[in-house]
């Protein structure tokens, strides 16, 4: 909590957060509990907004000439993940709501193994890859803004190329072990070869 309160940014991030699920909340409530769609809509319109603030005030915390720490680092990597599993999440969550208090149909469970599987696992590695690639965008924005010269410049680069290190990591271990470890499991290789078989063997 120390290193929260002394890092502003930290604090945004953790704030950001915070507010996305108050948010959340206060749309789902809004649409099934007190049935305003239109309210609901600008509620949940408010999620990327939460995006654009921290963005801003990240980069604006270097251009006042604040050193580049793991707190920026960490705000274009939320900001990465945010931008790719915001949505998905805002959706998951209604459809869970839906179904568990209000008679709506039940999420659709994706299988255990099998073709349908592997597109689940290929769809959410291009959602990490989306991911990937906003947090490297926002971090060469730091780059370019981050004041400093000397040891302090590359100290500073440093950190921050380190969190995109971090970045490439969660990228290919999730490649390995999402979509590729499923399609080379012998349950899932067997089951696309039998899909495979099935669909050779229509007239």
């Amino acid at each position: 909590m120390d290193a929260i309160r002394e890092n502003p940014v930290a604090a945004l991030v953790v704030a950001c957060e915070i507010a996305f699920w108050v948010f959340l909340a206060a749309a789902v409530v809004a649409r099934y509990v007190l049935r305003l769609r239109r309210t609901s809509t600008v509620l949940l319109l408010c999620e990327p907004l939460l995006e654009v603030v921290l963005l801003v005030a990240t980069v604006g915390d270097l251009l006042r000439g604040s050193e580049a720490t793991w707190t920026h680092g960490l705000a274009a990597l939320y900001l990465g993940f945010t931008v790719a599993f915001g949505k998905r999440t805002v959706h998951a969550v209604d459809a869970w709501v839906a179904h568990r208090f209000f008679g709506g149909p039940a999420p659709v469970r994706v299988p255990k193994h099998g073709p349908v599987r592997v597109r689940h696992e290929w769809a959410l590695w291009l959602r990490v890859l989306l991911a990937w690639v906003v947090a490297w965008a926002v971090l060469g924005v730091l780059l370019l803004v981050a004041q400093g010269s000397g040891d302090a410049a590359a100290q500073q680069q440093e950190v921050l190329l380190g969190w995109g290190a971090r970045a490439t990591v969660v990228l290919v271990g999730w490649l390995v072990f999402g979509p590729v470890w499923e399609m080379l499991t012998p349950r899932g290789s067997q089951d696309r070869a039998d899909a495979q078989g099935v669909t050779a063997n229509r007239p």
